[in-house]
């Protein structure tokens, strides 16, 4: 059933996918979570100057956004009674971590049970992504101690380190599950028909967050360009280890940018 290739730091082992037991397969797969988490915690180790041009891109794009986060929320404060209360209930009933964990493991039971490899993929995709992207921003809501719009402190209070709720504003958790999710799974697709309608599923709940006044408009943009970036790696390192014998297409993908120019902010895909 296993090849006679060893597991190393590098490479993971191969797996008969149509004959393997349902407990090997669990075992597969939770061993090609544990790798692709330690290959997104690694990359940086490995990055070229392009690499670290695009980090100082974010960061600049970020503080640059972040002159529009005051005249955003107010904005929204005076509009807030128009927005749909159930897009915003949906919004935060998706985003929040025990209902996102269950949907997921709902799929990857699902595909587990049928021993369906591309579910399993998806879903593995999905939770490797999530477990890197939930620790950097973990890290980063505690260390920053950024004030949320609802303390009424403003956009550029910080509280480092602190362990108030209100001072954990950036990045947005709502924003990282729910865009990890929604990328993850269009990148399943062809169609950009149906990409663009799962991509606008997933960002109710980072809008949703903003309507409700929990985000600065920072919070919600960094917390979308960190979750495609590990989704993007996690995916290019199931792809260079054929994990679940499935080989990357050569068509139909969207190419992520970020642009910062004197009238454009944001990622821009090209499909």
């Amino acid at each position: 059933m296993f090849s006679t290739k060893c597991v190393d730091a590098q490479h993971l082992y191969k797996i008969d996918q149509d004959s393997a037991s349902t407990w090997s397969l669990l075992k597969y797969d939770i061993n090609t979570t544990w790798h692709g988490v330690k290959y997104s915690f690694t990359r940086p180790l490995h990055w070229k100057k392009n690499d670290f041009l695009k980090l100082g891109g974010l960061v600049f794009g970020t503080a640059t956004l972040a002159l529009a986060d005051e005249g955003v929320d107010k904005y929204i404060d005076n509009h807030r009674s128009n927005f749909p209360k159930v897009v915003r209930d949906y919004g935060w009933y998706f985003g929040s971590p025990q209902n996102y964990f269950m949907a997921n493991a709902g799929l990857y039971g699902f595909g587990l049970v049928t021993k369906n490899s591309k579910i399993r993929r998806t879903s593995v995709l999905i939770i490797t992504s999530s477990i890197t992207s939930g620790l950097i921003q973990t890290v980063a809501k505690n260390g920053f101690g950024r004030a949320r719009p609802g303390t009424g402190k403003g956009a550029f209070h910080f509280k480092l380190f602190s362990k108030e709720a209100g001072q954990h504003s950036f990045p947005s958790g709502h924003t990282v599950l729910s865009v990890t999710m929604a990328h993850s799974i269009a990148k399943q697709f062809e169609s950009p028909w149906i990409k663009a309608g799962v991509y606008t599923l997933g960002a109710i709940p980072p809008m949703s967050r903003l309507i409700d006044g929990a985000h600065w408009l920072t919070d919600i943009g960094f917390s979308t360009a960190l979750s495609i970036i590990v989704v993007d790696s996690v995916d290019k390192f199931l792809f260079k280890e054929e994990a679940f014998d499935i080989i990357e297409p050569n068509k139909n993908k969207i190419s992520w940018s970020f642009a910062f120019t004197g009238n454009q902010i944001g990622l821009v895909g090209r499909f």
